[in-house]
């Protein structure tokens, strides 16, 4: 077998191929995805059953009075809109990193792994921020960059 160019030995991805780039990638890709989906999970979980939470403290007869108005403050000052910014960043982090694992459309892969760096911008709060480092640092890879479709 001849050695191809980018090929550091026969039969072996050369730094220029695309299985290279996809192991590269892979990694950080799947722990974005795996951090935005619990973002997503937590923040539907949050919207829910917040709500019912409160109402529940309410009800309890164990709950001190003193507590109950700051509890009904809160209930009347929810809205499960205020979570829908963080639900829809961490949906964009999701479908980016899987765009990124797939070596595809290098511009949501990169704007995944740059949301994934700002300070709690979901749920996992500043959990994504290394893997988000991470990534870019893999993106900015020539190598990685020309394998991107």
């Amino acid at each position: 077998m001849e050695n191809l160019p980018g090929d550091n030995a026969p039969g072996l991805p050369g730094p220029g191929s695309d299985k290279a780039a996809k192991d590269v990638v892979s990694m950080p890709a799947i722990l974005l995805m795996v951090l935005s989906g619990l973002g997503v999970l937590l923040g539907l979980v949050n919207m829910m059953a917040t709500p019912a939470l409160m109402r529940w403290l309410l009800a309890s007869p164990q709950l001190p009075e003193q507590y109950e108005p700051a509890l009904e403050q809160a209930l009347a000052d929810f809205s499960p809109w205020k979570a829908l910014p963080l639900l829809v960043l961490s949906a964009a982090v999701f479908f980016g990193a899987f765009q990124m694992l797939n070596l595809r459309n290098y511009g949501l892969a990169m704007a995944a792994a740059i949301i994934a760096c700002i300070p709690c911008y979901g749920s996992c709060c500043c959990l994504g921020m290394p893997f988000g480092i991470w990534a870019i640092i893999l993106l900015v890879r020539p190598e990685v960059k020309t394998a991107f479709r």
